[in-house]
Parts: structure tokens; sequence; C-alpha cells
């Protein structure tokens, strides 16, 4: 199974799943376990210093020799410094969000990384394949944290339409159905973040994993729109606190002031009513905590039957 996936000989992976680039808990204990379960793992860097994206870097070097990336959000203020730490380190995939990689393109192109950057419309896939990435994440509004507006269903198949380099497929996948589902829409391969947080190698607070298990289909909401970069969180305490004050108008200092820190209150301390608990629509679906190896083996075991569930209903 996938051995002539592109996706799969391309980064020599074996099966067709990314993780999500998560800040604070896509650390190199979950990222190495998810390459060494066969998929991809990846570091997300997020505003992390660049000694410390360094040592993740170390740590998974030294739990696996299976390939692995590192998620670079290209707004943080370490940008620069972090982009040399995975030059220097010769990263073999190196993801992105919140902007345009073009600029450091030629440099990771040099030392044979492959460069696949998260979009979240069309017309940006498009202006990033012309920059030379080797794939594209589309990623759909369903996902948890930073989003874009447009649903997985709707965005995937534009994509792949529209470019001719492999597509992943990420938001709202969370099972052998949401794997198969991707694969119809034209994807190549698929990205999870919500699945993996409830795994027993994530290192987020134990708070934080209880708070997405009691999640229902409708517990998610959407801060920031006023911003400008809106993001998927569980409602909470801070979440209405952060609705109020832009339906009153807060400035915008005031609303950047209220986020500061509280992902990590959230991941690391457990305060999951006044942190940002950041995670997609499919936290409904999500009701226990397994090892990287199961959550995978289950998803790519599934797929047959899934499959053939399809195949009868047009049969």
């Amino acid at each position: 199974m996938f051995e002539n996936n592109p996706v799969c000989r391309m980064l020599g992976i074996k099966y067709p799943i990314f993780q999500g680039g998560m800040a604070w808990i896509g650390t190199a204990e979950l990222a190495s376990a998810v390459s060494n379960a066969g998929g991809l793992g990846l570091i997300g860097a997020g505003h992390m210093p660049p000694d410390a994206l360094r040592n993740e870097i170390h740590k998974v070097k030294g739990w696996t020799d299976k390939p692995f990336g590192v998620n670079v959000m290209l707004m943080s203020p370490f940008v620069k410094e972090v982009m040399q730490v995975v030059l220097e380190e010769r990263v073999p995939v190196i993801t992105t969000g919140a902007g345009n990689p073009g600029e450091y393109v030629p440099a990771l192109k040099e030392i044979g990384s492959k460069v696949i950057p998260v979009v979240a419309s069309v017309a940006l896939a498009r202006r990033l394949v012309r920059t030379g990435v080797d794939a594209v994440i589309a990623e759909g509004t369903e996902s948890g944290g930073h989003i874009g507006e447009i649903t997985t269903m709707a965005l995937l198949p534009q994509v792949v339409d529209a470019v001719d380099v492999p597509v992943i497929g990420a938001g709202g996948i969370g099972d052998s159905r949401g794997m198969a589902a991707a694969f119809a829409l034209g994807a190549q391969a698929i990205q999870m973040g919500s699945r993996f947080v409830l795994s027993e190698e994530c290192i987020a607070h134990p708070n934080y994993k209880k708070a997405v298990l009691k999640a229902k289909d409708r517990s998610t909401v959407v801060t920031g729109r006023s911003l400008g970069h809106p993001a998927r969180v569980l409602q909470n305490k801070l979440s209405r606190k952060y609705e109020e004050m832009e339906a009153a108008g807060a400035s915008n200092e005031e609303l950047e002031q209220l986020g500061v820190g509280s992902l990590h209150r959230a991941t690391h301390e457990g305060d999951v009513e006044n942190g940002s608990v950041m995670i997609g629509e499919i936290s409904g679906m999500l009701s226990d905590i397994k090892p990287v190896a199961q959550i995978i083996e289950d998803i790519v075991s599934g797929l047959p039957g899934v499959f053939d569930a399809a195949r009868k209903t047009y049969e």
C-alpha cells in the first residue's frame, strides 16, 4: 500500500500522513513518534527562538532515523534565525504558514530540503507554486489554530485543479473516512493536527486533552477575525471575553494583549478556561487517547473498508 504514492516517494515515508506543525505541542516527542510510525512528523517552530528549535531538531535526530520536518511560521519574530538553523541542520522537509516562503526557497532547495507551504486559497497556492515549492497543503477552515475561510471540501479540489504539484489535504481529517474523502477530492496525502493532540506522545497538559475529549461538534469558535488572523479554539472564558471585546470595538492592541501567552497557559499550565485551546472542528468525534503508532495503523487499516462501503453506494 502506498508504494507508488508520489508524496511517499518524494519524502521517503511509508504512509502519506503528515502531523500538523502545532506550536508548543508539536515537539520532538510527537514528531519523532509520527516519523517512526511511518508518517511525517513535524516540529512546530511557532515563535520558538532559534536555539530552542535546534535543541528540538537534535532530539528528533536522536530518536528517529526517518524523515521529519519543521513547520516554520513566517510571522515569527525569529523567522530569519529559524531558517538559518533549518539550513544548518539540513532538515529534510520544511512546511510553512502565515506568509510566503519564496525568499527562502532557493537556499532550502540547495541543501535538498522539500518545501511545502500551507495554503488557504487557490490564488496563494498558484503564487507559491511559482516560487518552486515541491507541494502544497490545502488547509480548510475546519482546522484548529490559525485558519482561512474556505472549507476543506470546497478548497481541496479547487487547489488540486489549479496546481501541478502534489496537494496534501488538511482540515477536518481524523480517521479513515476523512483520509478517503481527501483522496476522492484529489489529495495525495493528508495532514492531521487535532487527532495527534490526543496521542500518548503529545506533551499537551492533561487538562488540554480532557477539554478536547469533552468537546462536541459545536464546541469550537473562531476569534481574531477583526485582527485579520482568525484562530479556531474551544469556547471558554477567554474566547467569550475576546468576543465581548471585539463586539465592543476594542483596539487591536487590546485584543493582541489578551492573547499574549494564552496558548502556553493552556498547553503547558493546563488552564483551559483562561488559555487558548486550539483544536479543530473534529474535536467532537475524538474520543480516546492512543499511541501515535496505533492512530496511524487504525487509519491506514480502515481505508479498505471505507472504500468498500463507498463502492456499495453506487453498485
